[in-house]
C-alpha cells in the first residue's frame, strides 16, 4: 500500500472525527433482574434499556442468547430502547435478557437480566386419603404444594373454619415443606385439614383438598421419647448480613418441649428471635460471630433427643469497580493498554468485548485477565470496548470508546510562546507541542541555523528546547519545525534576557529579649524594568500587616525591611523575606529566638508531709530559650499576707533540679505551695498553686508573750498574757497552763485554761496579802502534749483601796460658771501601790443630784455651773483596788452672772488705716457682776484668725491694714465672765476715703447677716 493513498484516506477521516460532540453509545439505564407477578390483570411487562450517543443509537435484544425479532414474534415489541412483552407466558418468556445499543462508532452490551414470572397454580382436585391415628399418637399431614414461582407461605385450615390453625408446642407448620406436624393427637384434633398456600408476590392463595383425620377407638398410644421430625441442615453456609431461619420440631408423648443452644456453650446472640412454638430460630443480620454449631433439644418425661447443625459464615461482597476504563483517543501506530479491576467475593474473572463480541488474544490484540493490550493501533481498532467482571453473584460492565486519529502537525491550538523573558544564569524551556498523529519529529532553528544538542542546549524528548546557564547571547528568535508522514508546520517565539534579582542584604538570625524591638533587613538588587513586591512569612504563613500590631514593613524601593515591635515569645521562629518580580522569586530566611522569663512549672505535687517539712516535686515548664538557673518556692497560709518565700533544701534550688524539701513550716497549718522559675532574663510566671495540705500536729513550740499582771480587787492575783496565734498552736485542743507561786515558796500552783483565746487568769484567795510578790509563768499544751513555758516574771497581788481621804480641800470661784478645786495627795503605803485617779464630787446645796469628774492631778476645774449658787465639794482617791473614803464637804458660791445687755450705740470712724470705736458704757444690774472693762474682737472678713484687744474705757482705736473689710464684736468684761456680744459689725475699708458710721442695739432676732449700719462718707 502506498503512502500517498494512506495519506488521502487519513486526512478525510480526520475531518469526520474532528467533531468532539460525536461519540459512541453509553448506557444510562440497563435491565436488571426482575420477577413479575402474573395475574389476570397483567397484560404487559416492560424491561428498560436506554443509551445516549451521537448519532443516537439503535437497539436490539437477546433472550437466552437468541436474538429477538419483533416482526416475527408478536409477544415482543421495542419502545425506543425498551422491550415490551405482551401477554407474557411463564415458560416461553422467562429467561436471561440482554440489550445491545449501536451507532456508527460501535456497539455496547448491557448487563444480563434474569427475568422470571411469579405464579401459583391450583392444587389437584383429587380427594385425599383419610388418616387414621390413635389418641396420643403423632401425625404428619403432607401439603404437596402445586407448581409455583416466587416466595410462598403455608398455613392450614381446620374443619373449614375462618382463620388458620394456630401453632403451639403441639402443632407446627414447616415453611420449607408446608407439612403440618402434630406431636400428640388429641380427640379435639379429629376433623378435616386443608393446606393453604399464598404467593407473597402475586398475593394469590389456593387451597388443597381436605385431609380427614379420624381417631381409632381400639387403643391409646403409650408414652415414648421425642423423635425429631423436622431438622435443619447439618451444614449451612450463610452470607454476611442475611437472615437465616432454622426449623426444628419433635413428635412424642408427652408433648416434647423444644429449646435452643449453642454447642460451644456461648450464649445465644441477643438479636435471635424464637417463635411462640419454639420451632423456628431466626438469626437476622448474620455476622462472623454468629457462626458455629447450633443445637435443638427436644425433651419430655420419657427422654430427650437433639439435632445439630453448623452455620458457616460466607463473606459475600457484590462486585464493584476499583479501576475502570475511560474513553481514549489514540494516534495511529501507537500502543494502547487498558486495565480494569473489580473488587468482590468470590474473586471475579474477566472478559473483554469489542462492539459486543468477545475478544481473545490474537495478532496485535492481547487479553490477560483485566488487561487489554493493542499494539500498533490502526483505524480498524476504533470502536466500543467493554470489560466484564463476573462471579457467582453477578457481573459488572465497564465501557469505553477508542478513537483512532491521524493528522499533520498543527500549531493553531498550542503555538510556541511569542515572547519569553528569562534571567541571566537561569534556565529556559521553550515548549514545542503541536497536535499531530502520529507524533511529529521536532527541529529547532535560530538565525537560519539548525540547533543541535550542546553542553547548555538540549532538545528534550517531548520536543521542548532546554537552555541552561542563560547568557545575553541567548536572546533572539527561535523557530520550532514539526514533521510527520502527513505534513509539516512551524511556530516562532522570541527570548528576552534580563539581569536576575538578588538579595544583597538578607535578614540575619538573631536572639532577642522579650519586649525588645528589632529590624530584619531585606534589600535587593534587580533589573530596573521589573517591578518588585516584598512579602514576609513567619513560620511558613504570610504576615498580614493590616492585622498585626507587632509587625510593620519599612523601607521602600529596593528595601522591604521587617520591624518587629515589642517582641513576644510567640514571635520565635523562622522569618522569610520573599521578593517577587515578573520573572523570578528569591527569598532569604533568618531564625529569630525570643528569650524571656521561664514559663510556669507544671504538675506540682506535695508529698512526705511532716509537722515542719514537705517534699515538693514538679516538672519544668518552657524555658523560653533561656535555661532556668534557679527555682524559688513560695507558700501561703490562711494567716499570711499573700505568698511568702520559704526555706528549702537545697537552698537555692538549682535549675536542673525539679524537687525540694520545704523546711521550718508551722505544725497543723494549711499550706499551699507554688514554684517560680528564674533565668537570666528574669522571674517567670508561678506555677498553679498546689493542692492545699495540712502539716502534721506536734507539741506546741511557742510560749505566750507579754506575760504580766497585777491589779484587780483585794484578794486577787491577776495574770495576763498575749494569746498564741492560731498558726503557732501546732495542733488541736490548744490551751494554757498558768503556774504561779509566792516568792518565798518552792511549790508551783498550776491552773489549766482549755481555751486557745484565753488571755487573762485571776486567782482569788482572801488570805492573799496586798501587793505580795509572786513568780508567774504561762505554758501551752495541745492534743500532742505540753509545750514550753514563758520566762518567769514577778507579779504583785492586788492592793487595798485607799484608807484615807484627801486633805486640805479648798476651792475658789473663777466666774459665774466655773470653780477651781485644790487638795493634797495621799501618800503611798505598804498595802497600796499608787493612786490612779482622784474623783471630785459636787452638788448644789440642798440637792441630792451629784456630778463628778476624775483627774490624775491634785487640782480640778468644775464648769457648767449655775451663777450665784452655793455648791458642796468632796474628793476621794482611787487605786486599782477601788475608791477610798470621801473628804469632808467644802462649800463655795459662784460669782454673779455678767451683764445680759451688750454694748450699745456703737460709733466708728475710719481714717486711713485707723478705726476709732466708741460705745455706750454697760451698766450692770443688781444681780449681775460689775463691768471692769471691755473686749474688742476683730478679724478680716476673709480670715478666721481673730485679734482681741482689752480696754478699761468704752472707746478704742484699732490699727488695721487698708483695703480689707473687717468684722468687729464688743463684749463687757466682769468677774462673772464675759457679757453679751454686740454681734458682728462689718466695716468696709475703701482706699483714699474717710468714712464714719454707727449702729444701734438690735433686736435679739437679728443675726450676723442682718446688722444695720449707717454709713457716711466724707469726700
Amino acid at each position: 500500500m502506498s503512502l500517498s493513498w494512506e495519506l488521502l484516506i487519513l486526512l478525510s477521516l480526520r475531518a469526520c472525527l474532528a467533531e468532539d460532540s460525536r461519540h459512541g453509545p453509553v448506557f444510562t439505564q440497563e435491565p436488571s433482574d426482575s420477577v413479575f407477578p402474573l395475574s389476570s390483570d397483567d397484560k404487559q411487562v416492560f424491561i428498560n434499556c436506554k443509551a445516549k450517543g451521537n448519532p443516537p443509537p439503535h437497539y436490539r435484544w437477546k433472550v437466552d442468547g437468541r436474538e429477538i425479532k419483533p416482526e416475527l414474534e408478536s409477544h415482543y415489541s421495542f419502545v425506543e430502547g425498551n422491550l415490551l412483552i405482551n401477554n407474557p407466558h411463564v415458560i416461553n418468556h422467562g429467561g436471561v435478557y440482554q440489550c445491545f445499543a449501536t451507532n456508527m462508532f460501535g456497539t455496547v452490551v448491557s448487563r444480563e437480566a434474569n427475568v422470571q414470572f411469579a405464579f401459583l397454580q391450583n392444587f389437584s382436585s383429587k380427594t385425599r386419603n383419610t388418616v387414621s391415628v390413635r389418641e396420643g399418637q403423632a401425625v404428619v399431614l403432607l401439603c404437596g404444594p402445586p407448581p409455583h414461582y416466587g416466595e410462598i407461605k403455608y398455613s392450614w385450615v381446620f374443619n373449614g373454619r375462618r382463620g388458620f390453625l394456630q401453632q403451639d408446642a403441639r402443632r407446627f407448620v414447616s415453611q420449607r415443606t408446608g407439612n403440618l406436624y402434630i406431636a400428640k393427637v388429641e380427640w379435639s384434633d379429629e376433623g378435616n385439614y386443608t393446606c393453604a398456600v399464598r404467593n407473597i408476590m402475586t398475593n394469590t392463595s389456593v387451597l388443597s383438598s381436605p385431609t380427614p383425620v379420624v381417631l381409632r377407638r381400639d387403643a391409646v398410644m403409650g408414652e415414648y421419647e421425642p423423635k425429631i421430625e423436622v431438622r435443619f441442615p447439618e451444614t449451612l453456609r450463610v452470607s454476611k448480613g442475611s437472615s437465616v431461619k432454622l426449623e426444628c420440631f419433635a413428635l412424642g408423648n408427652p408433648v416434647p418441649s423444644i429449646s435452643w443452644r449453642r454447642a460451644d456453650g456461648n450464649p445465644l446472640p441477643g438479636k435471635i428471635k424464637i417463635n411462640h412454638s419454639s420451632g423456628v430460630l431466626e438469626i437476622p443480620y448474620f455476622r462472623p460471630e454468629d457462626a458455629g454449631v447450633y443445637e435443638c433439644v427436644a425433651q419430655n418425661s420419657r427422654g430427650r433427643n437433639a439435632a445439630r447443625g453448623q452455620l458457616l459464615f460466607y463473606d459475600l461482597e457484590h462486585l464493584h469497580w476499583a479501576q475502570s476504563i475511560k474513553d481514549t483517543q489514540m494516534a495511529i501506530d501507537t500502543n494502547l493498554q487498558w486495565e480494569c479491576k473489580a473488587l468482590g467475593k468470590p474473586r471475579p474473572t474477566y472478559r473483554w468485548l469489542k462492539n459486543g463480541l468477545l475478544l481473545s488474544s490474537q495478532g496485535r490484540h492481547h487479553v490477560e485477565s483485566g488487561t487489554l493490550s493493542i499494539s500498533r493501533i490502526s483505524l480498524s481498532d476504533a470502536g466500543m470496548f467493554q470489560c466484564v467482571a463476573e462471579n457467582d453473584l453477578g457481573a459488572v460492565y465497564a465501557s469505553a470508546e477508542l478513537k483512532v486519529v491521524a493528522s499533520p502537525p498543527d500549531f493553531s491550538h498550542r503555538p510556541v510562546r511569542k515572547s519569553t523573558v528569562v534571567q541571566k544564569g537561569g534556565e529556559l524551556i521553550l515548549e514545542c507541542r503541536p497536535s499531530a498523529s502520529p507524533r511529529a519529529l521536532v527541529f529547532w532553528w535560530r538565525w537560519g541555523q539548525l540547533l543541535k544538542d550542546t553542553q547548555r542546549q538540549t532538545i528534550m524528548e517531548d520536543g521542548s528546547l532546554r537552555i541552561t546557564n542563560i547568557t545575553q547571547s541567548d536572546a533572539g528568535r527561535y523557530t520550532c519545525v514539526a514533521r510527520n508522514h502527513f505534513g509539516s508546520a512551524s511556530s516562532t517565539g522570541t527570548v528576552v534576557v534580563k539581569d536576575p534579582t538578588k538579595i544583597i542584604v538578607p535578614p540575619l538570625s538573631l536572639d532577642a529579649t522579650l519586649g525588645q524591638s528589632l529590624v530584619l533587613p531585606c534589600e535587593v538588587s534587580s533589573d530596573l524594568s521589573l517591578s518588585l513586591s516584598f512579602k514576609w512569612f513567619f513560620n511558613g504563613k504570610p504576615i498580614d500587616f493590616s492585622r498585626q500590631e507587632h509587625f510593620e514593613m519599612i523601607g521602600g524601593g529596593f528595601a522591604g525591611d521587617l520591624m518587629v515591635r515589642n517582641i513576644q515569645l510567640k514571635h520565635s521562629g523562622k522569618y522569610v523575606c520573599m521578593v517577587h518580580t515578573d520573572l523570578d522569586t528569591v527569598s532569604a530566611a533568618a531564625d529569630v529566638i525570643v528569650r524571656g522569663p521561664p514559663g510556669a512549672p507544671q504538675g506540682l505535687v506535695v508529698s512526705d508531709i511532716t509537722d515542719s517539712t514537705v517534699q515538693l516535686l514538679w516538672e519544668a515548664g518552657p524555658d523560653n530559650h533561656s535555661p532556668v538557673t534557679t527555682y524559688m518556692v513560695q507558700a501561703r497560709t490562711p494567716f499570711s499576707i499573700g505568698w511568702q518565700s520559704v526555706r528549702t533544701v537545697p537552698d537555692p534550688v538549682s535549675g536542673h533540679i525539679q524537687q525540694a524539701t520545704v523546711q521550718d513550716l508551722s505544725p497543723w497549718v494549711d499550706y499551699e505551695f507554688r514554684v517560680v522559675a528564674i533565668n537570666s532574663v528574669g522571674i517567670g510566671e508561678p506555677s498553679l498553686p498546689s493542692t492545699q495540705i495540712r502539716t502534721k500536729a506536734s507539741v506546741p513550740k511557742v510560749a505566750p508573750l507579754s506575760v504580766s499582771g497585777g491589779g484587780g480587787a483585794r484578794g486577787e492575783l491577776v495574770i495576763v498574757w498575749e494569746p498564741v496565734p492560731e498558726e503557732q498552736q501546732s495542733g488541736e485542743d490548744f490551751g494554757y497552763i498558768v503556774a504561779f507561786r509566792p516568792s518565798d515558796s518552792s511549790t508551783w500552783i498550776q491552773s489549766v485554761m482549755a481555751s486557745a483565746d484565753a488571755s487573762r487568769y485571776v486567782y482569788r484567795n482572801d488570805s492573799l496579802l496586798p501587793l505580795s510578790r509572786h513568780e508567774v509563768r504561762v505554758g501551752v499544751f495541745n492534743s500532742r502534749g505540753e509545750g514550753p513555758f514563758s520566762q518567769t516574771i514577778t507579779v504583785l497581788s492586788a492592793e487595798e483601796e485607799p484608807s484615807e481621804a484627801p486633805s486640805r480641800v479648798w476651792a475658789r470661784s473663777l466666774s459665774s460658771s466655773e470653780v477651781e478645786v485644790f487638795w493634797e495627795s495621799i501618800p503611798t503605803g505598804s498595802r497600796t501601790d499608787k493612786i490612779i485617779t482622784y474623783e471630785v464630787l459636787f452638788w448644789e446645796e440642798g440637792s441630792e443630784v451629784q456630778r463628778s469628774v476624775s483627774v490624775t492631778t491634785t487640782t480640778a476645774r468644775l464648769s457648767a455651773l449655775k451663777p450665784s449658787t452655793v455648791y458642796l465639794i468632796s474628793v476621794r482617791a482611787q487605786n486599782s483596788a477601788g475608791l477610798g473614803p470621801r473628804s469632808p464637804a467644802f462649800n463655795i458660791t459662784t460669782k454673779k452672772p455678767p451683764p445680759s445687755r451688750p454694748p450699745g450705740n456703737i460709733e466708728w470712724n475710719l481714717t486711713n488705716s485707723k478705726i476709732f470705736l466708741n460705745w455706750e458704757h454697760v451698766k450692770a444690774l443688781e444681780n449681775e457682776s460689775e463691768v471692769t472693762g471691755y473686749k474688742v474682737v476683730y478679724r478680716p472678713n476673709w480670715n478666721s484668725k481673730t485679734t482681741i484687744l482689752e480696754t478699761k474705757r468704752p472707746s478704742v482705736a484699732l490699727h488695721v491694714p487698708s483695703g480689707d473689710d473687717y468684722l468687729i464684736e464688743i463684749k463687757a468684761v466682769t468677774e462673772g465672765g464675759d457679757g453679751a456680744s454686740s454681734g458682728p459689725i462689718r466695716i468696709p475699708m475703701m482706699s483714699s476715703l474717710n468714712s464714719q458710721g454707727h449702729c444701734c442695739l438690735l433686736p435679739p432676732h437679728v443675726t450676723f447677716g442682718t446688722v444695720f449700719i449707717v454709713l457716711t462718707m466724707n469726700l
